[in-house]
């Protein structure tokens, strides 16, 4: 017999029957049986314990903001109460889109304001332009690994995602034509290709300047759309910065063009702050228009009140009259580079010769790859529970799921170098407990860092002529191809 919910019992709820949960799953649409959770939500509560090091999420360090600048900007923006708390337009405040417009210029990038759609973060862009373009089954192509983030977004549209593989220079763009050329064959064009150039989340790595040109090239040869998603450009700590896709679309188009086929995505969560909730899309204008159809029946208008404050913010100058909020960037690329030195020496030091890790010229985060035996799902179970220490299971990063279990994401933003060193000897102590329990049980050697043991092998010493084969420009060991080194791929296929 069904117990009660309310009633007889109170008010009070009670627990549900597996009867009363069916009853629901009759009501629910089709496409919720494809929703899967955001790795990283789950575990934002962990960054509210101070057990725990969360090495997981893609935190920005906002202590770093000035508590006294923040009530100076918000007692202005409290000077115009009533606009501050009233709906704003759908395409965002003129005031805040001249402050995409700038931010875009420091990126070498010239946009028409005319062209740019305001969002609640940059998390909404991919969600927005999954609604307007994508029907079920449609093909979306994406990088191998991607963004977890957009991988629940992906399969509650019910995409179907091809993931390309990426090495040192990013995706590997004969292997994507070589996909193009099968659903082609099949009768399938993909709705639209989304790509981080810059600082791949989570591979770390940066797509080469060839590679942008040819992507670009392929795009308009095919007439297909590309998404890029460029969160980290202005993050970079060192090498010389490289154009958008944006910029290369506009060099196409023209004099005086505008992109033709890619849709900008940007974010002032990793350059001001994520709980603003604000980001941008920049588009061609029959696309920005269905956008913004799609963001009015989401949400009408992202926060007046961030907008308002965002536009005080970039009035700010420093003493010399430069642009405060660049003095901002400049200091956290400081923050963040130290941050990553700090991590790229814990994993030299802890985490074992099986291990391989890109080290990554900017951004927030470095992708490592462990035994080819360990299941980093599993890892973190044990991390969390007897080392509290947390980071995303690299399973998180394949849409299907059965790729990337030896791999993980790590954040070296959020942390402390101190904290940084500690989650990384954490995560190193369960690790060789793990390798140890295995080599016990069937007397095996460590496995090579990927899934298919046909990696590298051990770490070659620093400075030996094996060591200069092994190694890329902006990636540290990853697993050789037998074609040639410059086409090795990320170590978790």
């Amino acid at each position: 017999m069904d117990r009660p919910i309310g009633g007889a019992s109170g008010g009070r709820k009670t627990r549900q029957t597996a009867h009363e949960l069916a009853r629901y799953e009759t009501l629910f649409a089709m496409r919720t049986r494809g929703m899967k959770s955001s790795a990283m939500r789950e575990m934002m509560a962990l960054t509210e314990r101070p057990d725990v090091i969360s090495l997981a999420g893609g935190l920005p360090d906002t202590s770093t903001f000035e508590p006294e600048l923040f009530a100076t900007l918000m007692s202005r923006v409290a000077e115009s109460t009533a606009r501050a708390l009233q709906y704003g337009p759908t395409e965002g405040m003129a005031s805040t889109v001249q402050c995409v417009v700038d931010v875009m210029a420091a990126e070498g990038t010239a946009i028409d304001p005319g062209e740019v759609l305001v969002t609640t973060g940059g998390q909404q862009v991919i969600d927005l332009v999954c609604k307007t373009l994508v029907d079920p089954g449609d093909v979306i192509v994406a990088e191998a690994p991607t963004y977890p983030g957009a991988v629940p977004t992906f399969s509650a549209y019910q995409a179907h995602v091809e993931q390309i593989e990426m090495d040192a220079d990013g995706m590997q763009i004969d292997q994507l034509e070589a996909t193009l050329d099968r659903l082609a064959a099949d009768g399938r064009t993909p709705k639209f290709i989304y790509t981080i150039p810059n600082f791949q989340n989570p591979g770390g790595v940066t797509m080469s300047l060839a590679r942008r040109r040819r992507l670009i090239g392929v795009a308009h040869e095919r007439e297909l759309l590309i998404l890029e998603d460029n969160p980290y450009g202005l993050l970079r700590y060192e090498g010389e910065p490289l154009p958008t896709l944006h910029s290369l679309d506009s060099e196409v188009a023209g004099a005086g063009g505008s992109a033709d086929l890619v849709i900008y995505l940007g974010t002032f969560s990793k350059i001001l702050s994520p709980g603003l909730r604000l980001g941008w899309a920049v588009a061609p204008r029959p696309v920005l228009e269905k956008l913004n159809l799609g963001k009015q029946g989401a949400d009408l208008c992202s926060s007046s009140v961030t907008q308002m404050f965002v536009a005080e913010y970039f009035k700010e100058r420093t003493r010399d009259g430069r642009p405060r909020w660049l003095e901002y960037v400049e200091q956290l690329r400081d923050l963040y580079r130290g941050r990553r030195d700090a991590m790229l020496d814990a994993l030299a030091e802890h985490f074992g010769e099986g291990a391989r890790w890109t080290s990554p010229q900017g951004g927030l985060f470095v992708w490592a790859t462990l035994d080819g035996r360990i299941d980093t799902t599993d890892l973190l179970a044990q991390a969390r529970g007897s080392e509290g220490v947390a980071f995303v299971p690299g399973r998180a990063a394949f849409v299907d799921g059965r790729r990337g279990a030896s791999s993980m994401r790590l954040n070296f933003a959020g942390m402390p170098d101190g904290e940084i060193r500690e989650g990384v000897r954490r995560i190193g102590k369960v690790v060789r407990e793990q390798v140890g329990l295995y080599g016990t049980l069937t007397g095996a050697a460590a496995s090579p860092a990927n899934e298919t043991d046909a990696g590298s092998g051990p770490r070659a010493a620093p400075g030996s002529a094996s060591d200069d084969a092994a190694k890329l420009a902006d990636v540290v060991e990853l697993p050789r191809r037998a074609r040639d080194d410059s086409s090795r791929r990320l170590q978790d296929r």
